[in-house]
């Protein structure tokens, strides 16, 4: 595999889009030696055809305000790989969304879905329309024309999107209410749906579990365990939310969150009614971080600057791409940090993944320890085949064993000579041979 000749040929063919090129390059640079030495990879034109997606469908999305007034926005979905099954990747709503972060999010979700053991394909999509500040109607009106267009390109055995940043609960019920008049029938065409109409318990936590799972799975390689954990989290969201909650129930002690104007430390521990009041502020459509120290004044905010100064001894970035840069990761080596764990996708920037991997700490990428979401997603469709709920229990306990598989795959792919596992190459060498596995077995489509 010429790795620069591909890298070029790709640049030119999409020039501008960092965030693409850059997750591409990651996972080619993981896989090199896997391509090399299965000549018939390069023969099939895998590689070729896996970077670039299936399809990509962009459309405009006008809405009225509460003020009389019509806006548009663009929306998009990416459809980029459904060799093992069909398309499963999150809808993203918020202002920096664009074509270049949705088709990095579609590629590492074929390798994540495929990590899963689930048969789930990757696909991404998304609108930089901003939930924020909006009205229930405004968010309503939105979706229902949203959805408008995307509804012709999904459905239950092609295409399943689900949440993600800007997209909860409120949003997907907007949008499954426009898809269901639309398709005149009631299938499991979204998940992370609400409980009462077709949803999985424990799916807005699960993200944070099984991010949980797989960093105590990565500190149990050490003989360690979260117990007695200082753990530093950045981000507010579901996932930040549910991976809070987990820690505390493991013993661990959750002391930072973010936001996009700074992060909070509070040295007493995030647990209890501090997660209650932080999911209080989160469903009010408010900034959580200062409002936070307002109402704790143990906390401490800092403006503008990142949590990964405080000393810890688990980090796990849980709020959106490059976050962590080569200065934070220096500073959380140096604090004596001996685990990172990627809540959110591709958290860390390339330089930052090298000072970790250099510096031997265990370090879990984001396609590995975020699975958790997709998985239960998976789950929820399983549940609406069947047209059953599981309990709590049964949900979370699937949960565990997934992440626990993903964390088993990863070593056997990526335990180095002298025994550091290097969960990076890892999770790409075994997401990506099942794919490409498979699009061999089904021919050039």
């Amino acid at each position: 595999m010429d790795l620069e000749r591909l890298m070029n040929d790709l640049a030119k063919k999409h020039p501008g889009e960092s965030e693409y090129l850059q997750a591409v390059r990651e996972v080619l640079e993981s896989i090199e030696e896997t391509v090399n030495e299965n000549p018939h990879f390069e023969t099939a034109g895998i590689i070729d055809r896996l970077i670039e997606p299936d399809r990509v469908v962009t459309f405009k999305v006008s809405w009225m305000g509460d003020d009389g007034k019509v806006n548009v926005n663009l929306g998009y979905r990416v459809q980029f790989n459904n060799a093992i099954g069909p398309y499963k990747g999150g809808l993203r709503f918020h202002p920096s969304v664009n074509l270049s972060i949705l088709k990095f999010l579609g590629f590492e979700q074929i390798f994540k879905n495929s990590l899963t053991t689930l048969p789930m394909g990757g696909g991404k999509g998304g609108s930089d329309f901003d939930p924020k500040g909006k009205s229930d109607a405004e968010i309503m009106r939105f979706c229902q024309g949203f959805m408008m267009e995307l509804w012709r390109m999904i459905g239950p055995q092609t295409d399943i999107p689900a949440g993600d940043i800007g997209v909860g609960g409120r949003e997907i019920g907007f949008l499954y209410g426009m898809y269901k008049k639309l398709a005149r029938e009631h299938t499991g065409v979204l998940t992370g749906k609400g409980v009462n109409w077709g949803g999985s318990l424990i799916r807005p936590e699960a993200t944070g579990f099984g991010a949980v799972y797989f960093a105590k799975e990565m500190l149990a390689t050490q003989g360690d365990t979260f117990k007695g954990k200082t753990v530093c989290l950045s981000g507010f969201g579901n996932v930040a939310w549910g991976a809070a909650q987990k820690i505390n129930e493991l013993g661990g002690k959750v002391v930072t969150l973010s936001g996009p104007d700074g992060y909070v430390y509070d040295p007493d521990g995030i647990s209890g009614e501090k997660i209650d009041y932080m999911l209080e502020l989160r469903a009010s459509n408010q900034d959580i971080v200062k409002p936070y120290s307002y109402e704790f004044p143990e906390a401490q905010f800092h403006q503008g600057k990142h949590p990964w100064e405080v000393k810890c001894d688990v980090a796990m970035p849980c709020a959106t791409q490059n976050e962590l840069n080569k200065e934070d990761a220096e500073h959380l080596v140096k604090n004596g940090c001996i685990c990172v764990a990627e809540g959110a996708n591709m958290p860390s920037t390339p330089e930052a993944v090298e000072v970790f991997i250099e510096s031997k700490i265990l370090f879990g990428p984001g396609k590995a320890v975020n699975a958790g979401g997709v998985s239960t997603s998976g789950l929820e469709m399983s549940q609406n085949s069947m047209k059953l709920n599981w309990p709590a229990t049964e949900v979370d306990d699937r949960l565990h064993h997934i992440m626990c598989s993903i964390h088993e795959a990863c070593v056997t792919h990526g335990t180095e000579e002298d025994g550091y596992i290097n969960y990076v190459k890892g999770a790409n060498i075994a997401g990506f041979l099942k794919v490409a596995n498979s699009m061999l077995d089904q021919g050039v489509v």
